[in-house]
């Protein structure tokens, strides 16, 4: 349809290649959608009569129930859905649904409506994600385990503090795609191929009805960027990249060498020959997959950064990576959830870690400070006594006098009060013990959690209402279209 300027149609190869059809499936309803305020507007603006836009609309609320295939001779899912308006509604009026804009901002509409659902979708994916683990955090307030520096034990920890650490990351994850949205919902419609229309039409009238904040104001900006598709796909990569660094840790906690968890049958495989085995596959698909999604992003940086301005066919080739980021990232959410709320943690394993090794070290420098002794002398101290302890092959508990008068040579430390601090200092009087905002002290474990409850609930109330803002939109515009097609 399209074609008639060539004279010729495409062979099938070369339509096979210029064609998005496959991925123009995902916005066929956006497009539909579109394209019914637009007609809308273009009758409230006296363009086309009662009669035309009866004929277009019924067509197009007859359309909604087709199910597009991925393989059609049309180019295109806007050139798809015209032409069967056109073949419904007839020429004369099908015809001029098409006024007073362009596949270049229609595309761009559709784009920026998809994008907008789906990141409501990954706000509430991402919402049930950070419930799960805090869930799992108020039941493990008080396990024990070490916490890691260069994959090196450093401080004894609770696995409630760990968990707590992601909600974080995943609270800026959705404050990030909360911006993101904002610059999303912005209509791009009527601003036509790149320079606007002379039709007398209203841009803001189409925005509203299909639950936009505003429009992309200048026709140039509105067709021809694509800095919001780079800017969320970028906003999930980052996400993505948190959730990975989940599954690494998880991967590494479920090898028998550290037993600290174990993960539900439905979350491994076994080995094709090995029947002791049970993979982690989940949690390694989640780093791969999150290589993935990086991958899109510099596909579409690679494509915008060499674009000159205006509507370049391109542009056609980000789709599918727009498509396949949001699908990744929501179902591996969904997945991680379910994982978190089957997970097995292994209290006494991740004890035992944390007992094992030298962790109370800096509780006994930080002690030693409140005696009034410098930290570079105590940092010092301590770490002889950590040396004398592992040649030993021995708990600190367990230095003798001798050890410890040897460790403080050269110092003006007191021994007496060296062997004092260390026998009153556990990895539970550790724990309780400490006290700065955001530490892994049992009472803050009590505040933060409590604290991401209520933020938890604050953010699910914004995207309720978010959500609803465009569902009442479009059951607005669907209710316009009932009463012009009586």
């Amino acid at each position: 349809m399209y074609r008639s300027r060539l004279g010729n149609d495409l062979n099938k190869i070369t339509l096979d290649y210029v064609s998005s059809i496959s991925d123009d499936v995902e916005i066929a309803l956006y497009d539909i959608l579109g394209s019914q305020a637009h007609t809308i507007m273009l009758y409230q603006n006296k363009i086309i009569t009662k009669a035309e836009v009866k004929k277009i609309l019924s067509a197009l609320e007859s359309i909604k129930k087709e199910k597009f295939e991925k393989k059609s001779d049309a180019e295109d899912i806007h050139e798809l859905i015209e032409s069967l308006v056109i073949k419904r509604a007839g020429s004369a009026s099908g015809g001029k649904m098409h006024s007073a804009r362009s596949r270049n901002d229609q595309v761009s509409l559709d784009i920026r409506m998809k994008i907008r659902d789906d990141i409501n979708i990954l706000c509430s994916c991402i919402l049930d994600a950070i419930e799960a683990l805090v869930s799992l955090a108020q039941q493990h307030q008080k396990t024990v385990m070490p916490l890691y520096t260069h994959l090196q034990q450093a401080q004894v920890g609770v696995f409630s503090h760990y968990l707590l650490s992601y909600t974080d990351s995943l609270f800026r994850d959705i404050e990030r795609l909360y911006v993101v949205y904002g610059r999303v919902n912005q209509s791009p419609l009527g601003a036509g191929p790149v320079g606007g229309t002379s039709l007398p039409i209203n841009r803001q009238s189409t925005a509203r009805m299909l639950g936009f904040h505003g429009i992309v104001e200048n026709s140039i900006d509105a067709t021809s960027t694509r800095d919001f598709v780079a800017e969320y796909v970028s906003v999930v990569a980052i996400l993505m990249t948190n959730l990975s660094r989940i599954a690494e840790d998880f991967v590494i906690w479920s090898t028998s060498e550290f037993s600290f968890i174990e993960l539900a049958d439905e979350f491994t495989s076994p080995s094709s020959v090995m029947p002791q085995k049970k993979n982690p596959d989940i949690l390694e698909l989640t780093r791969g997959k999150t290589s993935e999604v990086i991958g899109h992003l510099m596909a579409i940086l690679a494509t915008i950064k060499g674009l000159a301005t205006g509507y370049g066919r391109d542009l056609q080739q980000i789709k599918s990576a727009v498509w396949s980021t949001s699908k990744i990232s929501i179902t591996t959410l969904l997945v991680l959830k379910s994982m978190l709320l089957t997970l097995n943690v292994n209290e006494k394993q991740m004890k035992k870690a944390a007992e094992g090794g030298y962790l109370i070290a800096l509780d006994i420098a930080e002690k030693l400070v409140q005696d009034g002794i410098p930290f570079r002398t105590t940092h010092k101290v301590v770490g002889q006594l950590v040396q004398a302890a592992f040649q030993a092959k021995k708990p600190l508990s367990k230095l003798t006098t001798s050890e410890i008068k040897q460790s403080v040579k050269g110092t003006t430390v007191d021994p007496k009060a060296v062997a004092k601090i260390i026998q009153s200092i556990s990895i539970f009087s550790s724990l309780k013990e400490r006290t700065s905002e955001g530490s892994s002290g049992f009472n803050e474990q009590k505040r933060m959690i409590a604290d991401r409850i209520k933020k938890t609930n604050a953010y699910r109330i914004g995207i309720t209402k978010r959500d609803g803002d465009i569902t009442n939109s479009l059951s607005n515009l669907s209710k316009k279209v009932k009463s012009l097609i009586k």
